[in-house]
């Protein structure tokens, strides 16, 4: 292992960069001017998929694994949108990955490519988790953006809502939609809610 290339490694390190710049198109559409990146969708996605499986009875670490990983090949379609899939379909995920992984160590590429078809199968405990903590991160910046006044969110947040699985997500989302997105604050600052 120590004599394996990596510089398929290090050309996909820079690639994954490209999503911290960019846009998770679907919310131009409800008028938000500079929607979150990618990179950014997926971090809390992964922090999501861990709460999900710890109270599921699924291996956290997993779950996050496959978050962590699940929109990685829009470092080569772009984050396409579901108006956007209608006319322009987005690559087959693990047909990007085989591409993105093509040259790296064969320990590593075929790690990433299983877990890719891991979550695309939708079938373990883990995908399940980490696929519910997608649509629970989308709502949750739904209920963020409309707190800014994207009135227009809120297709995202009730679409996001009625695709989840897990009686965790769903109770996660009763409760998010019961709060305020400054509540948090709130608490910690020793404040009554407002």
């Amino acid at each position: 292992m120590a004599g394996d290339d990596l510089s398929a490694v290090g050309r996909f390190l820079y690639e994954a960069g490209t999503l911290k710049h960019t846009r998770r198109t679907g919310w131009w559409m409800a008028g938000v001017r500079d929607p979150e990146s990618v990179a950014e969708h997926s971090w809390r996605t992964a922090l999501i998929a861990t709460i999900i499986a710890k109270l599921e009875g699924a291996d956290p670490a997993r779950a996050a694994y496959l978050a962590v990983w699940h929109d990685t090949q829009e470092s080569r379609t772009g984050d396409v949108n579901h108006l956007g899939k209608k006319y322009a379909p987005a690559g087959d995920p693990q047909e990007v990955t085989a591409d993105q992984t093509a040259g790296m160590p064969e320990v590593l590429a075929s790690a990433v490519r299983e877990l890719i078809a891991e979550y695309e199968a939708k079938e373990s405990p883990e995908a399940v988790c980490a696929r519910d903590a997608d649509k629970l991160e989308c709502l949750l910046q739904g209920i963020e953006y409309k707190a800014q006044g994207y009135e227009n969110a809120q297709r995202w947040i009730d679409n996001s809502r009625g695709r989840l699985t897990t009686d965790t997500a769903n109770r996660l989302a009763d409760e998010l939609l019961a709060q305020g997105s400054i509540d948090w604050l709130r608490s910690a600052l020793g404040e009554g809610r407002g």
